[in-house]
């Protein structure tokens, strides 16, 4: 990922003048509007801005932090319980595949007042270089995934696998009332370098930015657990406060 954290970051010059970032949780059905209401968009999505978010809103002194890849049936309840512990909120970047199959998981993420973002279908990194049909699938048919396995809750964010967002993918998107979401600390949990080397990531390059990245599936992530119960009071006696990227 952290090649890629440049081009994530760098195509948010492309958005200028978007428009300011709403919120708009509804429905999942995905109908055309019916004829006594033609001027409503299907679903009543209200249009989010491009710009790929990586502040937040608890201002200077926030942190966002960021659970990709799940939900996870292992590691994803070992890290909402790390979270709970702390009362600490989070944000979920989930792959479609993996909210069909633990339905339960998405759930106690949206119970417990965490946020849903929508990370592909399948988490494919080459998305950038695909057909927009392709990437029309992937986002959309993740977005219903996702919203049928919360019981109705959209996600609000956007996070394209390993960063590969396109103008497309970003408008397509937004369009659909998600927010584009980057990343400033790419803490390296998925290479399993350490707990101890995950913790220096982040108190070393946090000045960088508040948005972190973390992981919950995808193989053995009880590096990340241990990085999570080590770091998160680190931050409280800091004076961090935490919140959620900015809308």
């Amino acid at each position: 990922y952290g090649k890629l954290v440049g081009a994530a970051m760098g195509v948010t010059v492309l958005a200028a003048g978007a428009s300011v970032w709403t919120a708009q949780a509804g429905s999942a059905d995905d109908a055309p509007p019916k004829a006594s209401r033609p001027a409503a968009p299907p679903a009543a999505v209200t249009p989010v801005s491009i710009i790929i978010a990586h502040d937040s809103e608890a201002g200077p002194r926030g942190v966002n932090l960021t659970i990709d890849d799940g939900p996870d049936p292992v590691w994803t309840p070992r890290v909402l319980d790390v979270l709970r512990k702390y009362g600490v909120k989070a944000t979920f970047c989930m792959v479609g595949t993996q909210a069909q199959a633990h339905p339960d998981l998405v759930k106690r993420v949206v119970a417990e007042g965490h946020r849903l973002c929508n990370h592909s279908v399948s988490h494919d990194t080459a998305m950038d270089k695909a057909p927009e049909d392709y990437q029309k699938q992937q986002i959309l048919d993740a977005e219903r995934m996702i919203t049928k396995a919360s019981g109705g809750v959209r996600p609000v964010y956007y996070r394209a696998p390993g960063g590969a967002f396109t103008p497309y993918s970003r408008k397509l998107a937004a369009s659909r009332g998600m927010r584009p979401l980057g990343w400033n600390v790419d803490t390296k949990d998925f290479e399993r370098p350490g707990t101890a080397a995950i913790v220096a990531t982040v108190e070393r390059e946090l000045p960088s930015g508040p948005t972190l990245l973390f992981h919950d599936a995808g193989g053995d992530r009880s590096q990340t657990v241990e990085a999570l119960r080590r770091v998160l009071p680190r931050l409280k006696e800091q004076g961090r406060v935490f919140g959620y990227p900015v809308r």
